[in-house]
């Protein structure tokens, strides 16, 4: 049975490229002649192994990762990673800054003071998290053991263009909503965290990139899952992967190569992003929430002239094949997320959508 896909707007977890799930389709129930699905296979099998170093592998060589850098296949989302990096980070000084740019920043910073001393280097909630903090707004603590950012806000649509400078201070970055869709200055980073759902792959597997210094900082009571050292030691097989995950983020890092790699993964999300961009802008009816010079290019919020306008605009949308344009629950509006595997087509669909709406409605 086959049924019709809708153009899926989701924030996460996010659309993935229909040539990964056709090739997904394929393997479900035997990989290659192996008799068995992938999720069926040993994690210590010959089978296994190659899936997983072609996924760590196509990381690499799509991100440009230093090789001074461990790059590890965890669980748990981005949520553990809040815990985890201080976990492991936070043992010098005992002391971290954060900067609090929406709902995730501030789920990081509470799980940080669990472990030590975190505070605030700067916040925009005042503003409703509409922009982010300019330079002369943020507070550094010199002796802080990591400064903490989330490089794109899913909720709120503002997105770092380039990362604050931090002089001798690790940055570490949630880039859950971003990461591969333009090139990451590993000069500057200690560490990077990104749950695969939203660009990378399905729910269900994190990458971490951590340089690999900073791993000699975990304590030695640390519980061995919740130490980077223990999953860099073993490659991320210290104990089962999510193995279907990670065959599917594989399959997602060879199809981004395919389209021509990072730069080509910017390139589309530029365009999808500001062809959206114009037609709020140039519109009455509708209303962009983010500061102009801090927009996403990934997650789009904007407003109707009244809640109810919005409700029948879901509606509308709905019917005609467009889903999850819903703006998170604690801000309302709508929201067009555009990862990487959204297809040009969704948004000639939404452009056409909205200038119908507006011409009825407005």
């Amino acid at each position: 049975m086959t049924t019709d896909r809708v153009f899926n707007f989701s924030a996460g977890p996010g659309a993935l490229p229909l040539a990964v799930l056709k090739e997904a389709q394929r393997s479900m129930l035997s990989y290659g002649d192996s008799g068995r699905s992938v999720m069926e296979l040993s994690h210590r099998s010959p089978e296994y192994d190659a899936i997983h170093r072609e996924a760590l592998a196509g990381l690499r060589r799509l991100l440009a990762i230093p090789d001074q850098f461990a790059v590890l296949l965890l669980q748990g989302g981005a949520s553990l990673q809040f815990s985890m990096v201080p976990m492991n980070l936070m043992t010098r000084h005992r002391r971290a800054d954060y900067l609090v740019t929406g709902n995730w920043a501030k789920k990081a910073l509470a799980e940080g003071r669990k472990v030590g001393a975190a505070r605030v280097a700067a916040s925009t909630e005042a503003g409703g998290f509409s922009r982010l903090p300019e330079s002369d707004e943020i507070d550094l603590d010199p002796e802080a053991d990591f400064l903490h950012l989330t490089s794109n806000n899913t909720l709120f649509g503002t997105q770092w263009a380039e990362l604050p400078e931090a002089g001798d201070v690790p940055l570490a970055v949630d880039m859950s909503s971003d990461i591969l869709s333009r090139p990451v200055p590993w000069k500057r980073l200690g560490l990077v965290y990104a749950g695969a759902q939203k660009n990378l792959g399905p729910a269900g597997v994190t990458v971490v990139v951590v340089r690999s210094e900073l791993l000699e900082r975990a304590p030695e009571d640390l519980p061995t899952m919740l130490n980077y050292r223990s999953h860099a030691a073993k490659d991320s097989l210290y104990n089962t992967p999510p193995t279907w995950a990670i065959y599917i983020l594989g399959l997602g890092c060879r199809w981004v190569e395919e389209q021509g790699g990072v730069a080509a993964m910017e390139a589309a999300a530029t365009e999808r992003s500001a062809r959206l961009y114009r037609a709020i802008d140039a519109s009455d009816f509708y209303r962009g929430t983010a500061k102009v010079e801090h927009r996403s290019t990934m997650n789009i919020p904007f407003r109707l002239p009244s809640e109810a306008l919005e409700a029948a605009f879901l509606r509308s949308a709905t019917d005609k094949g467009m889903t999850n344009l819903k703006g998170h629950r604690s801000v309302g509006g709508i929201r067009a997320s555009l990862y990487n595997a959204a297809p040009m087509a969704a948004v000639d669909a939404l452009l056409e959508h909205m200038a119908d709406f507006a011409r009825d409605h407005g």
